[in-house]
Parts: structure tokens; C-alpha cells; sequence
């Protein structure tokens, strides 16, 4: 069995420092995550967040491995939560389908986030793993092995889906302006 790295040999006996520690390496990047992840969820990203984060903690005894390797199991708790969410948004929308919906909302200031929503929406057009192993590896900056562990397959579906979301990502943006040549006397 491979030996525990000193921070997570240290979170696993309850030191708080090494929860922080490990806390400021993956919360922001796992919160990104899950937002890229927020079509038909019940619950928030921030409460998804939280309930990864708590259940790694009652079960950090059973993980082993590196901070590094932290990641990967964190974040593949993070994805059964916000599966479950989705199943259970998917039940309530089946029930409330009669109820009209509010076509009046007012843009408020999540409309200074027009770039990062830009992102979120281009990201929402691939399928589901491509879109997840893009994040993972594009934004998040994981490695293969984590992103692999983090989503439940292999490193060379990793690969595979990256290549292929990539490829949809430079076909879905527009051309590149036409660069006009040098002028000529007779122009």
C-alpha cells in the first residue's frame, strides 16, 4: 500500500492547518467545477461544495494517497453529489411542470460577469464528459490521472474526450477577422 503524503497524513489525524491547507489547494477549483457542472442541479455549487467537503472528511480515513491524488477523490465525491442533485432536480421539474414561468426577470450584476458566462455557456454545448474533462484539465488545471479519477474513467478516455471537446470548441468559434495585406500604390 502506498504511504500517505505528509498533508494528508496530517488531515487524516484531524490537523487543522493540513484541512486548511488542503482546503485552499482544491475549494476554488472544485467550486469552478461544480458551476461549469449547474445546468438542472436542485442544489447550489457553493452547498455541493460543502457536502464533498464534508464527506471527505468522515471518510478521509479510508483515502490514500497524495494531496495530488486528494483532488481526484474529492472531486469524484463532488460528482456523485451534484448526480444525485440532478436526479432529484429532474423529479421536482417533472412535478412542477405546470407551473408557468416568470418571463419578466431584470438582468442584475451577474451581468458583469458576461465573459465567464460566455465560457460557462460554450463549455454547456459539449456532452457531458467532454464538457467535464475540458474543465477539469482546461480550467481547472488537473492532471489526466486526477481528471480520470475525479470522473470515474480511464486516462485514455481522459485523452480521447479532451481531443475531442477541444476540436468542438475551435469549430464553435467564429473566424478569425481577415488580416487585410500590405496597400499598393493603386489602391
Amino acid at each position: 500500500m502506498r504511504s500517505d503524503d505528509d498533508l494528508v497524513a496530517a488531515a487524516k489525524g484531524g490537523d487543522p492547518d493540513a484541512w486548511r491547507e488542503l482546503y485552499r489547494a482544491h475549494a476554488g477549483r472544485l467550486l469552478l467545477w461544480l458551476e461549469t457542472r449547474a445546468t438542472g442541479l436542485d442544489d447550489s455549487p457553493d452547498d455541493l461544495a460543502a457536502e464533498a467537503w464534508l464527506v471527505a472528511a468522515q471518510k478521509v480515513a479510508d483515502f490514500h494517497g497524495t494531496s495530488s491524488e486528494f483532488a481526484g477523490w474529492l472531486f469524484g465525491i463532488a460528482r456523485n453529489h451534484a448526480a444525485n442533485s440532478r436526479r432529484r432536480s429532474g423529479r421536482r421539474q417533472a412535478a412542477s411542470a405546470a407551473i408557468p414561468a416568470d418571463d419578466h426577470l431584470v438582468p442584475g450584476p451577474e451581468m458583469a460577469y458576461a465573459g465567464a458566462e460566455w465560457v460557462r455557456e460554450v463549455l454547456r454545448a459539449l456532452p457531458d464528459r467532454e464538457r467535464d474533462v475540458v474543465t477539469c484539465l482546461e480550467v481547472l488545471q488537473l492532471d489526466v490521472a486526477a481528471t480520470a479519477e475525479a470522473l470515474g474513467i480511464s486516462a485514455v478516455a481522459v485523452r480521447v474526450a479532451r481531443h475531442r471537446g477541444l476540436k468542438k470548441l475551435r469549430g464553435a468559434l467564429p473566424p478569425p477577422p481577415a488580416v487585410a495585406g500590405p496597400r499598393t500604390a493603386t489602391e
